[in-house]
């Protein structure tokens, strides 16, 4: 399909005898073109007064079954009671489906209103013909078309089918936003009553007649293969029906329970050749970056020149390790391979990817793959991956049966793909009041789409646009980027560089306010004092919608008032997916770690859809932030990854959480993301309310190493 203006919009409507059906085409970004539109969802109304619309994103926890259709709804002028929702697979029509970078709502909000509101208009002009009366006459409301002399009024339901003979309006009128009856509300989500019951299908939960289960060993070391393996004593379990190889590197044993199969890989004796990375370890990564550092770097940022800035210079470096996703709910995926076609039930971020890669895996063309998109149980960039998706599929055509392919916490823990372990050198030259008139940051870090055979144009990772921008209009300011090779697999993780920018970066601001013995949010906000419009490759970032959140949270901290005696507090702000974001965090030390009392954040992110699922992804955010700046990190030995579960890679306990407030920027701006950006500024808050309370500055994450 060729590539449309963002703007554009394309309906296409069809009368099938069932009612209406209204298709609409989505942003996405393509190679070649900045962007395009892509067929994406639908809206159908039958004459039974059923009102269905389908999401193509997928559901992970961050309410999209429930955000996306009320913009539809909104614009329809539908009653949400009757709005029912059904899930898309992989399709041919629907456009990118990825739901990651934060981008689900950002780049549906105008087609979905737009397809909202052309169904709205065929159905006004249905019923206006229908009764022989003017359109201006008619309106919308509540599921229903309304004529204003006579009191009558249709359903939409009843105007179904005539509505589905019209022609498809070119140019739609968009409620404005002091209108909105859906959006904004606080409407409960849709998934939560089958959640609560028991009843939600999560992709461990879904079962078929005849299915096995299969575990894989895989080999411990990064990018070793098999040399052979002897299956007889696995061949004794009860219940182990198969043992084979599943590509170079990993040996399947299935049986009729997962105990069984897992009893089975127990006693399965494999010789791995151990391959180029045996001798791999955190500390040749550490040096790795240290030595790549040198190398020129690629510019990612530049106003002024950052190099012939003269005044008292400070330096610092800032390290970060890799992490792991370590979703609640580990890899899986239910495969039926039969013969000319296979059929897929996968928690994934990347239905088409899953579809694509088991096409090629198995030797069907892309249409023969159906894949079923399942809730999951986390995702945070793990499910961006495929890899448990092929092994089913693999698994199952060699079986010759449905087979559910189920990783142990384990295996999820040390196969996984990890956030890139990085490097931050940071300068400033300051005028005779601390206040930096150049400033400089390189970052050093592989390259996730890199190592997976994406192009990296003038070396530049592609997501580094979206996630490691200006916060400060500083005259003389260069943001740099130097790509470093590893051979530990890399994948997307909630927030990606921006975490990592994020922590280097308001640290180092803290450190320039130290150093100037100034108030860390009032030398912020003297950084911000200009409203500047700071171009960062196709985004353009407004100071002072930065400062307003950094203002607003402040204001909601208290942060001009006292704290209780052994409280202290500190301050971080930073932009990704287009939304601002400003975090207070108070903390007290106890046996010199820092305990989390209250963490205030304020957002911009535009138009809110629904205020209560705003507020849980960022306090989700947050917590998930504060697990891994207290002690997220996956250590390298001898090649294999050293952290296998929760012992020892430790999620924040219940106990540990903070009370998290949360406030957001009234706007009618368009709504731009929200499932990352609480994530990058609650390291360096931390770090910097530590500092605050012992004048020990944390230059390394994690805090608890």
């Amino acid at each position: 399909m060729s590539p449309l203006s963002r703007r554009e919009f394309v309906a296409a409507g069809v009368a099938a005898g069932a009612g209406l059906v209204i298709g609409f085409y989505l942003p996405h970004k393509s190679e070649g073109s900045a962007e395009g539109f892509s067929p994406n969802a639908y809206l159908r109304i039958t004459p039974d007064n059923k009102i269905t619309i389908v999401v193509a994103r997928s559901e992970m926890g961050q309410g999209v079954r429930t955000a996306l259709p009320m913009i539809l709804a909104e614009e329809l002028e539908a009653d949400w009671k009757q709005i029912e929702i059904e899930q898309a697979g992989a399709s041919t029509l629907y456009g990118d489906q990825t739901t990651g970078g934060s981008a689900s709502i950002r780049t549906t909000w105008d087609p979905m209103r737009k397809a909202g509101a052309s169904a709205r208009e065929m159905l006004i002009s249905a019923a206006a013909l229908s009764w022989g009366v003017p359109r201006s006459s008619c309106t919308a409301e509540n599921s229903h078309i309304k004529h204003a002399s006579s009191n009558r009024s249709f359903s939409y339901g009843e105007l179904a089918n005539k509505a589905a003979t019209l022609p498809i309006p070119t140019d739609v009128t968009l409620k404005q936003s002091k209108d909105y009856k859906i959006v904004g509300q606080r409407l409960a989500r849709v998934d939560t009553p089958a959640k609560v019951k028991g009843e939600a299908i999560f992709g461990l939960d879904y079962r078929m007649p005849g299915m096995k289960y299969a575990v894989l060993s895989r080999c411990p070391t990064i990018g070793g293969k098999v040399s052979a393996f002897d299956d007889k004593e696995t061949k004794k379990i009860s219940g182990v029906n198969y043992v084979g190889k599943v590509g170079d590197s990993a040996v399947a044993v299935v049986a009729d329970s997962v105990w069984g199969a897992m009893e089975g890989r127990r006693v399965l004796n494999v010789t791995w050749d151990d391959g180029a990375n045996k001798d791999l370890n955190t500390a040749a990564v550490r040096a790795s970056l240290k030595q790549s550092a040198s190398k020129k770097p690629a510019s990612l940022y530049s106003a002024g020149d950052a190099m012939k800035a003269s005044g008292r210079k400070i330096s610092a470096e800032y390290e970060l390790p890799f992490m792991a996703h370590a979703p609640m709910e580990p890899g899986n995926c239910t495969a039926h391979y039969q013969g000319t076609k296979c059929e897929l039930w996968a928690p994934t971020q990347v239905p088409q990817d899953c579809r694509d890669s088991v096409a090629s895996a198995i030797g069907l063309d892309p249409d023969q793959v159906k894949v079923n998109v399942t809730l999951m149980g986390g995702g945070f960039g793990r499910r961006l991956e495929h890899d448990y998706a092929v092994e089913a599929a693999q698994v199952s055509k060699a079986m010759s049966a449905p087979v559910k392919v189920v990783w142990t916490r384990e295996d999820d823990m040390r196969f996984s793909t990890y956030r890139p372990a990085s490097l931050h050198q940071l300068s400033a030259m300051l005028d005779g009041s601390g206040v930096p008139v150049g400033l400089t940051h390189r970052i050093i870090a592989p390259s996730i789409s890199g190592q997976k055979g994406q192009p990296t144009p003038n070396g530049v990772d592609p997501d580094l646009p979206d996630e490691a921008g200006p916060v400060y209009g500083v005259a003389n300011y260069s943001i740099e980027y130097v790509l470093s090779e590893t051979p530990v697999p890399l994948g997307w993780m909630r927030s990606v560089y921006a975490l990592q920018a994020a922590f280097a970066l308001e640290s180092f601001i803290d450190e320039l306010a130290s150093s100037a013995n100034k108030d860390p949010l009032q030398y912020r906000l003297h950084l911000l004092a200009k409203d500047q419009d700071l171009q960062y490759f196709t985004t353009t970032w407004h100071t002072a919608r930065m400062r307003g959140v950094l203002q607003l949270a402040a204001e909601k901290s208290g942060w001009d008032k006292p704290l209780p005696s052994g409280h202290y507090r500190g301050i971080a702000c930073f932009g990704c997916f287009a939304s601002y974001m400003a975090e207070v965090v108070e903390i007290t030390m106890e046996k010199d770690q820092p305990r989390v009392h209250r963490v205030v954040a304020a957002v911009d992110c535009g138009q809110v859809v629904n205020p209560a699922i705003l507020e849980q992804q960022i306090q989700g955010g947050i917590v998930y932030a504060l697990g891994n700046a207290l002690r997220a990190k996956i250590t390298i030995d001898k090649g294999r990854v050293v952290q296998g579960n929760f012992d020892d890679y430790a999620p924040l306990r219940m106990e540990e959480c903070p009370v998290v407030e949360v406030y957001a920027v009234p706007s009618a701006e368009i709504p731009t993301g929200i499932g990352e950006p609480s994530v990058p500024p609650l390291a360096p808050a931390l770090c910097n309310a530590i500092y605050a309370a012992t004048k020990k500055r944390i230059r390394a994450l994690p805090i608890q190493s």
